[in-house]
């Protein structure tokens, strides 16, 4: 059985950092690249951040691009997401994913969510 848990979520004042942490068990969590997803209410998800399996080319849009990192550990089977510079834009869920193209490009498993909350 796949599970993916996040964790790390919470209420932080704009400008804050926080950083965030899903694990990854049921796969080989080296065959899988792992990437960052958020959404709200009034937004379509969007993607945030990815890693592929060896941590080489990772990808961000111009939305978080120097002020998030993601990071993986293989022989923790987790991956991080770092956020600095937080603005209450960034205000949403917050999904991790694995996919086993190890691409970036085919999402199957999803945690369930982690909320993060940024005041101004």
């Amino acid at each position: 059985q796949v599970q993916v848990a996040e964790s790390g979520g919470g209420l932080v004042e704009a400008g804050g950092s926080l950083g965030l942490s899903c694990t990854l068990s049921g796969l080989n969590f080296i065959d899988v690249a792992m990437g960052w997803f958020r959404q709200t209410p009034e937004k379509e998800r969007e993607g945030v951040a990815c890693i592929p399996w060896n941590s080489g080319n990772t990808w961000y849009p111009d939305s978080v691009k120097g002020r998030f990192t993601i990071s993986r550990d293989n022989a923790k089977n987790t991956v991080y997401l770092q956020m600095n510079n937080l603005k209450p834009e960034d205000t949403a869920m917050y999904y991790c994913a694995a996919d086993l193209t190890s691409m970036c490009a085919v999402f199957g498993y999803w945690g369930q969510g982690t909320q993060v909350t940024v005041s101004s």
